[in-house]
């Protein structure tokens, strides 16, 4: 099971507090991680939608179990685990957002990007519809008449992949939005959907979250999907060593190749189909698509 980074920092403040002992213990002896140990552990930083979907949970106990690494992830918008890269703090991004990732890569914060998966996003809300855009396949359409009708509707608002796809939506709407209806979170997919069931809003999700919270029994229907625009691919990287001593490109390399490899792709491509009778994300590396 993937641990979370927190855990890191507890450990470490864990290990001050006896280093801090010692003083009045001079007899207590404490162990500081190895090398050896360091090098056992891949920092993964990616979008909030693979952690609240479930699909880390589903995958990542196989490579861990393969490989013997220990993978401790860092979910956050798809923003964020950019800049994490950027500053050297993450080994590797699973992300989702295009135009970004190209650009991280061109700035040479990247040495590898592979293709992993895709899915869609949808527009949820509350089964009234106060907008009256169910039923309709025309995204920015339905953002027009959201605004239009000033139905409450919750933003990711913190730089993600969804907050950009959504962005991208409004644009093609000609809407810039603003006013109380408007609610700009500064939280993740999850969370996001949270507000928006209980204040009875619409949002945009990725399809694979919406899903996985449909069985926590949220009262968002889907109204909106199968838009073009909506597209949802997501993206692997491995960060430029230079960036930092600490980072491990080996191990990187290790998980890009594991994830991009036909049985992970085939893992993934079983993930959700139990529950809903599809798979939640489509395999698309290229060693997949070339099978």
């Amino acid at each position: 099971m993937a641990k979370r980074i927190f855990q890191l920092v507890f450990v470490a403040g864990l290990i001050a507090v006896l280093s801090a002992c010692q003083q009045v213990a001079p007899g207590l002896v404490v162990a500081t991680p190895t090398a050896e140990a360091q090098s056992q552990t891949l920092i993964l930083a990616t979008t909030t939608s693979t952690q609240d979907s479930g699909l880390l949970d589903f995958i990542l106990p196989d490579f861990e179990a393969e490989t013997g690494l220990q993978v401790d992830v860092i979910a956050v918008g798809t923003g964020q685990a950019l800049a994490l890269g950027e500053d050297g703090n993450a080994d590797v991004l699973l992300v989702h957002a295009r135009a970004q990732e190209d650009a991280f890569m061109a700035a040479g914060h990247g040495v590898r990007r592979e293709d992993v998966m895709y899915n869609d996003y949808v527009i949820v809300g509350p089964p009234s519809d106060p907008a009256g855009i169910g039923g309709s396949q025309d995204a920015a359409q339905a953002f027009a008449k959201i605004a239009e009708s000033k139905a409450p509707f919750v933003s990711r608002g913190d730089d993600s992949g969804t907050h950009s796809k959504e962005k991208s939506v409004w644009a093609a709407a000609g809407v810039e939005p603003a006013g109380d209806w408007y609610i700009s979170a500064g939280q993740g997919m999850g969370a996001v959907l949270t507000m928006a069931d209980e204040q009875q809003a619409y949002t945009l999700s990725d399809r694979a979250t919406y899903l996985a919270r449909t069985l926590e029994g949220t009262g968002l229907v889907i109204l909106t999907e199968g838009d073009a625009i909506l597209f949802n691919p997501y993206g692997v990287m491995a960060v430029n060593p230079a960036k930092s001593a600490q980072i491990h490109t080996e191990q990187a390399n290790r998980f890009i190749d594991w994830l991009i490899s036909v049985p992970a792709q085939e893992k993934i491509g079983q993930f959700g189909v139990a529950e809903f009778g599809a798979p939640l994300f489509t395999p698309d590396s290229q060693l997949w698509r070339e099978r």
